[in-house]
């Protein structure tokens, strides 16, 4: 399973792209998609879905996993977010992959083992289950991380949708736990 993790960004989106051979996680790419901020909204919306249809295309990932938008305390921003979020949604989409979504929560716990994490722990935890010779950019680290909880995540929730006969519009988490619609 080759899994492209995405971390949207209305400046900076990460990406990062592994591979999952049985228990055993590798390294494909990663790096960052610099969004032009003197650019019109639409333009930079558009920078975002066609970089990240591009990565799609050079990487042929069989999944996706997005990192959630949290609610910031300033709702332009919050709205801002969920724009670059959206249009990095409709790439991942229009390319034909489902897309797996993960809070920062879920994604810091499953990767560090604390859900409140800091970035350079984050950062660190990817650089060494990856055996990576250097520790990759914040953005690049939060979309290999968003990689990484999904490479964890989904033989449980493959498990549980062949043993319940849910979908995966009906699998859900709440508080880091799987539960039914």
């Amino acid at each position: 399973m080759r899994i492209l993790g995405v971390d949207p960004g209305l400046r900076k989106t990460g990406f990062g792209v592994i591979e999952v051979q049985g228990q055993h996680l590798h390294y494909v790419a990663s790096g960052t998609i610099i969004v032009p901020t003197d650019e019109p909204l639409a333009q930079r919306l558009q920078v975002i879905l066609m970089h990240l249809r591009e990565i799609v295309t050079m990487h042929q990932p069989t999944h996706s996993a997005v990192e959630q938008v949290f609610v910031n305390t300033n709702p332009h921003t919050t709205l801002l977010l969920g724009q670059a979020r959206g249009a990095a949604l409709c790439a991942l989409a229009d390319s034909g992959l489902e897309v797996h979504e993960y809070t920062a929560l879920q994604i810091k716990k499953t990767v560090v083992g604390r859900g409140h994490a800091a970035k350079e722990q984050v950062q660190q935890m990817v650089q060494h289950l990856l055996r990576l010779n250097g520790t990759p950019a914040p953005d690049a680290a939060d979309a290999l991380a968003c990689a990484l909880c999904h490479a964890h995540h989904a033989p449980l929730q493959q498990r549980l949708l062949n043993q319940n006969t849910l979908t995966t519009t009906q699998l859900r988490t709440r508080g880091g736990r799987f539960i039914g619609k």
